[in-house]
C-alpha cells in the first residue's frame, strides 16, 4: 500500500562585499544536491538508494554548516534526510526522520513560505509516516496542517496533492482523497523537479484508479 508517503540570492554593495564566486558556488552546490537526489530517487535500484542518500545527506549537512541562516540548504537537507528515512525503514529510520524534521522546521523559521511549500509537503509526509509517541513524533493532525499550508502556497502541486490524497485515503476520507488524487494527476510539474514530479504523477494515477473503483 502506498504509505502516507528550494532560491533567492541578493547581492549587496558594501565596503566589504562577499565574493561573487562564493555565492555562485552556493547556488551550484544546491543545484548539484537537487540533481543527485532526483537521480538517486528515480533511477537507482532500490537496494542502492539507502547508501547513496546517506552520502548525499552528509553533503547537505556540510552545505548547511557552510551557509548558516540560509533556508534553502536546510530544506534540501530535510528532503534528503526524509528520503533516507523512507529507504532505511524500521527503527534505524527515526534518526534520519528527526534530522529531516529539525532542518525543515528551522528553514520555515527563516522562510515562512517553506521554499514554495516544499518544506511543508515533506513535513506533512514525515508527521504522517513516522510512528507516534513514545517511539516517534508522528501526528495525523500536524500532518494535515502541514499539507494544508503547502496547498495554500501551491494548490496545483503534484507532490502536495499526491501525498495529501494518500494521507486522506489512510484516514478513510475517500471522497477527499479522490479529489486530491485527480488534482495530482492534472497538476503542473516543476521545471526544477520534473523527473520526480512525473514519477509522482504516475503514482497518483495508480492511486486514482484504486479510489475510483
Amino acid at each position: 500500500m502506498i504509505r502516507r508517503q528550494l532560491m533567492t540570492c541578493a547581492l549587496g554593495m558594501a565596503l566589504s562585499m562577499a565574493p561573487l564566486g562564493t555565492l555562485l558556488a552556493w547556488e551550484s552546490d544546491v543545484e548539484a544536491l537537487e540533481q543527485r537526489w532526483e537521480e538517486v530517487t528515480t533511477q537507482l535500484p532500490q537496494d542502492q538508494r539507502g547508501d547513496a542518500l546517506g552520502e548525499l545527506a552528509e553533503r547537505a549537512e556540510w552545505l548547511v554548516s557552510a551557509h548558516p541562516g540560509e533556508a534553502v540548504p536546510l530544506i534540501w537537507h530535510g528532503i534528503i534526510e526524509a528520503s533516507h528515512a523512507r529507504e532505511r525503514g524500521g527503527f534505524g529510520a527515526l534518526g534520519s526522520a528527526r534530522s529531516a524534521r529539525d532542518s525543515l522546521e528551522a528553514a520555515i523559521e527563516i522562510d515562512p513560505q517553506g521554499g514554495n511549500g516544499s518544506a511543508y509537503v515533506t513535513l506533512g509526509a514525515l508527521y504522517d509516516r513516522v510512528p507516534g509517541r513514545p517511539l516517534g513524533f508522528g501526528n495525523s493532525e500536524t500532518a494535515e496542517r502541514m499539507f494544508e499550508r503547502a496547498l495554500a502556497i501551491r494548490p496545483e502541486g503534484i507532490d502536495v496533492n499526491f501525498y495529501y490524497a494518500a494521507f486522506l485515503e489512510e484516514e478513510g476520507r475517500l471522497d477527499e482523497a479522490l479529489a486530491h488524487a485527480k488534482r495530482a494527476v492534472d497538476g503542473q510539474a516543476r521545471a526544477s523537479r520534473e523527473v520526480s514530479d512525473e514519477a509522482l504523477r504516475r503514482d497518483a494515477r495508480v492511486l486514482l484508479a484504486r479510489l475510483s473503483r
